[in-house]
């Protein structure tokens, strides 16, 4: 019994004697950091709610264990990548603040997230509208792709757990503590492996990070997106098994029902695109999350909000570019058309008080280049029409040289917006072939799986009939052949075949036959 419990039962013993207050708890101070209550614990270490003192912030803070922070190598890589994530900046990433050594205490302090994990609400809704899970996904998927083409980071274990949505729906993809720069040196990762700390989660796990947790790059996360994806539609996970290695197992075979099977409100091109995300050969998966944001994007059938957050959610939406090409989101179209619209207004009255003379040149209907004087309005009315080739050529006066429409700010905006309408036509055109694309190796694939499946039953249930009776038509085979094999040989050698006496009909075969006079 410790002295303060004595002192404490002593202390009830006297009736007249009030009893002491117990002390007040100091508060741990951890460098810029006011520590107030236990979040979590992992593999790692512990988790914080902190306070920032110099920003008066609060904050998460992970505390290695003691036994991390005896790995020299381990350390080091965790300091390194640290300061990495802290040069990550993303709306949809969970932010490193501050990475510190305090009396042999490593710490990182990061973003406090008011609210709780996909995982959470996982349990609490069994699965989510089509709507809701594109939105997360999309969100998720610009964060990735950010740490893949400017940080050249694969995060390693995307799952429910580490994608937290805020109180006002706002989605943040979660402990990079895993991440891993690709190329980089993997002697560490072996350490890492043999302590179960860096392979990551097996129910999310590509095959290949099972087989070798140092053979991972971008596509590895993309496979951990779509069983998260297939996760949320169906409630259900893709793969499955007793124990992690027949787990492992059930992935290399690559087997598993479609997301329509459990879910028919999946539309067909999602379970597409699910797929493509979760081949067990990751040369058949998207090759970059850009590739994954514009076919989700394409379907159109993302929730500007989550639907399940109560209250207001309008925070949720994607205000960010996506997809590496600078592209807004649906949400922001409209106020960005209304400013393009503003624009183009301003520059047609510009253009109506000019009085000058353009030369275009262009080329007609019947596909021959000719050049036509103008005016800059009717330049700007003609290319609004698309009744002018986005190869035009124009010059103000008879002298100068032809420059491209785009190169005068007279029609500027107006090219780029036709240009913009074509390139979405393009897509739209491009996405048609992908989709029958997929659609054809889909086919394919479940032309062979249904073929492979009918062939293993049938083995299954009669292979060792047919095993016997393959053995046995191959020794009546020799047998049958043997006396041919016999008789070839003799004539080929010269030794004739041995002739039996004739037999006398009225005699039996043991009787002598009767001798001639």
């Amino acid at each position: 019994m410790s002295d303060e419990t004595k002192q404490e039962e002593l202390g009830a013993t006297f009736v007249n004697e009030p009893k002491a207050e117990a002390p007040k708890k100091e508060k741990t101070i951890l460098g810029d950091f006011e520590m107030q209550r236990k979040l979590g614990q992992g593999g790692m270490g512990e988790v914080y709610l902190a306070r920032q003192i110099s920003l008066d912030r609060a904050v998460a803070i992970k505390l290695l264990s003691k036994e991390m922070a005896k790995k020299k190598g381990f350390v080091e890589r965790f300091e390194r990548e640290a300061k990495s994530m802290g040069k990550f900046i993303h709306p949809n990433a969970v932010q490193v603040f501050a990475y510190g050594v305090l009396n042999n205490q490593h710490y990182l302090a990061i973003e406090f997230i008011d609210g709780q994990s996909m995982q959470n609400w996982m349990n609490q809704l069994g699965k989510l509208p089509i709507g809701d899970a594109i939105h997360i996904l999309l969100r998720c998927a610009d964060a990735l792709r950010v740490a893949h083409s400017e940080h050249n980071v694969v995060h390693r274990d995307i799952k429910p757990d580490n994608i937290l949505v805020t109180k006002k729906g706002i989605v943040k993809v979660a402990d990079f503590g895993l991440a891993k720069a690709v190329g980089a040196g993997d002697d560490e990762d072996m350490s890492l492996t043999q302590s179960g700390t860096g392979l990551g989660t097996p129910l999310y796990m590509a095959p290949e990070q099972a087989r070798d947790a140092k053979n991972v790059d971008f596509r590895t996360d993309i496979y951990a997106l779509g069983i998260t994806l297939y996760y949320f539609v169906t409630g259900k996970l893709p793969f499955g098994g007793d124990t992690v290695v027949k787990l492992i197992m059930a992935k290399e075979t690559g087997k598993y029902d479609n997301a329509r099977k459990h879910n028919r409100e999946v539309p067909e091109k999602l379970d597409m695109i699910i797929d493509k995300m979760i081949q067990r050969d990751k040369q058949h998966r998207y090759a970059t999350c850009d590739d994954l944001i514009r076919d989700l994007d394409a379907l159109g059938l993302e929730h500007s909000a989550l639907s399940f957050i109560g209250g207001d959610a309008t925070s949720a939406r994607r205000t960010v570019a996506s997809g590496g090409g600078g592209q807004a989101k649906a949400n922001m179209t409209g106020v960005m058309k209304s400013s393009a619209d503003i624009a183009l207004e301003a520059t047609e009255k510009l253009a109506a008080k000019d009085t000058a003379v353009w030369y275009v040149k262009h080329t007609n209907q019947k596909g021959t280049t000719v050049i036509t004087k103008m005016q800059a309005a009717q330049i700007q009315q003609m290319v609004k029409a698309e009744l002018l080739d986005l190869r035009a050529t124009a010059k103000r006066g008879e002298k100068g040289e032809f420059l491209p429409l785009a190169q005068y700010a007279e029609f500027q905006d107006f090219m780029k917006k036709r240009i913009a309408k074509q390139s979405a036509q393009s897509r739209g055109v491009n996405m048609k072939e992908m989709y029958a694309k997929i659609e054809k190796e889909q086919k394919r694939r479940k032309i062979f799986r249904w073929i492979r499946e009918k062939v293993e039953g049938a083995l299954g249930g009669v292979g060792f009939i047919l095993y016997l009776a393959v053995i046995a038509a191959v020794l009546y085979g020799i047998y049958l052949a043997f006396p041919i094999a016999r008789t070839y040989l003799e004539n080929k050698m010269g030794y004739p075949s041995p002739t039996k006496a004739p037999v006398d009909p009225g005699t039996g075969p043991n009787e002598l036959a009767p001798k001639s006079p």
